[in-house]
């Protein structure tokens, strides 16, 4: 049976910390930033991370 192959959008959006969980990058922080507060686009430069139903099945689809 041949490897399973990563699937490149979604290595290009998240990644696997250390400890094993996903981290993510917030949505709503590319374009249109001029009408979003100050402190809003601030907190959403920080990442985030994936929630736990949601963990499982991305590491299967990275390959991890």
């Amino acid at each position: 049976m041949p490897k399973m192959k990563t699937r490149k959008s979604f290595a290009k959006r998240f990644k696997i910390t250390a400890t094993g969980k996903v981290r993510r990058y917030h949505a709503y922080a590319t374009h249109l930033l001029t009408g979003k507060e100050r402190k809003r686009k601030r907190r959403l430069r920080r990442t985030a991370l994936a929630s736990p139903v949601d963990t499982k099945r991305i590491r299967k689809i990275l390959g991890v």
